[in-house]
């Protein structure tokens, strides 16, 4: 501590570096001064195709992402056998298989025929 006291009173606690008077009010008014005269033209209207650009690479990139999918789920398609579940002892039992029929036949179907196809099915077993 005694040392450094002892700096600091023949430095002393000034600040030696200076900027010169009204340095930043003028600096602003210097650079513009210097830069080359140039025209400003008006920004240009982007085209249709640089409007419609990015919906379009967005597009391709969601194609580009679900037909690979798409194409995935159609191979293990339950119609092919091989995405049919199995109950516990491997085989799934008669009533297990007509719903799943049901099922599989119901997503194919719109609103309108499920519930027609519903109500003959619910005809026959009550006749």
């Amino acid at each position: 501590m005694k040392e450094e006291d002892r700096i600091l009173k023949e430095i002393g606690k000034e600040n030696p570096f200076t900027v010169p008077e009204n340095y930043f009010d003028d600096a602003c008014k210097e650079i513009v001064g210097r830069l080359p005269e140039k025209e400003f033209l008006p920004a240009e209207t982007p085209s249709a195709w640089e409007k419609i650009r990015p919906w379009l690479y967005m597009a391709a990139m969601f194609v580009a992402i679900l037909l690979p999918i798409r194409f995935m789920m159609e191979r293990t398609s339950p119609a092919s056998g091989e995405g049919i579940p199995a109950n516990e002892y491997g085989a799934l039992s008669v009533d297990e298989c007509i719903d799943y029929a049901i099922l599989n036949q119901a997503i194919a179907m719109d609103d309108y025929s499920f519930y027609e196809y519903m109500d003959e099915e619910y005809e026959e077993n009550n006749d």
